[in-house]
């Protein structure tokens, strides 16, 4: 008898290393995923927390748990299906019905003599507490399905960016053109035709009524969204120009060059005022802060450096990555930036300081994009491995996996945070 009861004490020492080992990383995913796969489908309003749903009976029979005696079999099933779990983790398709069997039979052995259960009960509670606060806190957070597919070039669509309004989306394509679409509908606005070669990007002013476009043509031009016309093209690149934007007055812009360079110029006089020189490689994104006083390039040296917008001094350079680092941006107040690069990871930084606070991980292809929601709380990047990601910035965690119909190349997020717009192979995908 004591051999017996020393063996179940052994298989539930067995199964509390298992869970220790696999609570953190594992057991807490499949909670949040399942929790998750539940709300993305429902109206935010009508949504119930996951685990205040589970109608978990704490009974055997009509006896209470804490009267009733844990049999082997109970300690066993208990095992199993925790094991269970450790094998299809990866699945995410753990049914409901097995996660309560796992917590009610969890509760049938709370009130065993056994120091080591104790450790386990804190765990348990702890991470339970933080899926009801997590949960109740996320009550009118919203989860993206692919809502539109737009038909939109003849070849790849290099980038997708939503006007200030968020009622347009403005595409780049190697196919020479840049279009407006209209973001709600999806249907066709406007089309520019100007470019000898890949337009590389694309984006409007910041007063929603012109267009900036750059191309490997080596020139930028701009364009009325109203009359359709060809405002502007500037042309002192004898480089491809990867990138270029807006200052947020509106007054300047900035041009990413593969000549290692990054141009300055004056909208009004359409003039060139200034270059900046310090990457060893090719500029692949350029952007302003939102409080217009610094700008930021990412370049195929693996760095990013950040400038003093007025003198063009430079303030830092942020190293980390180990790969081209393909976009980079600033978070909505200017204090923050999240970069992404194909080493396959997304960096956190801090602007002021130029220290890297988070690695991101989770792609498992180059990392093409990455964007802030307006909250400056979550960013979203999409990669070369089918997927786009959801991310919480504080923890690190990925919030939701949206799966692309094919390689996404660069991702934008709509004003009001309620819209996701990515490009791939001649489509244009909306995610609401």
């Amino acid at each position: 008898m004591n051999n017996r009861n020393t063996n179940y004490e052994y298989d539930l020492k067995l199964c509390y290393d298992l869970i220790l080992n696999l609570f953190e990383c594992k057991i807490l995913k499949i909670f949040f995923l399942c929790s998750l796969k539940k709300f993305r489908k429902k109206v935010p309003q009508k949504c119930k927390v996951f685990f205040l749903s589970l109608k978990i009976d704490s009974r055997t029979s009509k006896k209470s748990c804490r009267m009733s005696t844990t049999t082997s079999n109970e300690k066993e099933m208990t095992a199993s299906q925790l094991v269970s779990i450790k094998l299809s983790y990866v699945c995410w398709t753990q049914p409901e019905k097995d996660i309560k069997k796992i917590i009610q039979n969890w509760i049938r052995i709370l009130d065993i003599k056994l120091g080591w259960i104790n450790d386990f009960d804190k765990i348990v509670f702890k991470y339970v507490k933080f899926f009801l606060i997590f949960r109740m806190l996320k009550m009118k957070a919203k989860y993206f399905e692919l809502q539109k597919v737009l038909k939109a070039h003849k070849y790849e669509v290099t980038r997708v960016k939503f006007s200030p309004d968020s009622c347009k989306i403005v595409s780049a394509s190697w196919d020479k053109t840049v279009r407006i679409w209209d973001a709600a509908s999806g249907t066709q606005i406007q089309k520019f035709v100007g470019h000898m070669q890949w337009v590389n990007a694309a984006e409007f002013s910041p007063d929603g009524n012109t267009v900036i476009s750059c191309s490997n043509d080596t020139t930028i031009r701009l364009w009325d969204i109203k009359s359709k016309a060809e405002l502007v093209c500037l042309k002192a690149h004898i480089y491809s120009i990867a990138d270029v934007t807006f200052s947020p007055d509106g007054k300047t812009i900035v041009s990413g060059v593969s000549d290692n360079t990054i141009q300055i110029w004056d909208i009004h006089s359409e003039k060139q005022i200034q270059t900046l020189i310090g990457h060893s490689n090719s500029i692949s994104s350029v952007q302003f802060s939102p409080d217009g006083q610094m700008i930021m390039s990412a370049s195929c040296d693996d760095t990013i450096v950040l400038w003093n917008a007025k003198s063009g001094e430079k303030l830092k350079v942020l190293k980390g990555h180990t790969n081209t680092v393909k976009c980079a941006c600033f978070s909505p107040d200017s204090r923050f930036i999240a970069s992404c690069s194909h080493d396959n990871t997304i960096r956190i930084w801090d602007a002021e300081s130029g220290e890297e606070l988070k690695i991101l991980k989770g792609h498992l292809g180059y990392v093409n994009a990455v964007q802030y929601f307006p909250d400056g709380r979550s960013i979203v990047s999409c990669s070369s491995d089918k997927t786009i990601r959801l991310w919480d910035v504080k923890t690190g965690n990925e919030i939701q996996q949206l799966d692309a119909p094919d390689k996404p190349s660069y991702v934008d997020v709509s004003h009001d945070g309620n819209t996701i717009v990515s490009s791939t192979w001649q489509n244009i995908h909306i995610w609401r």
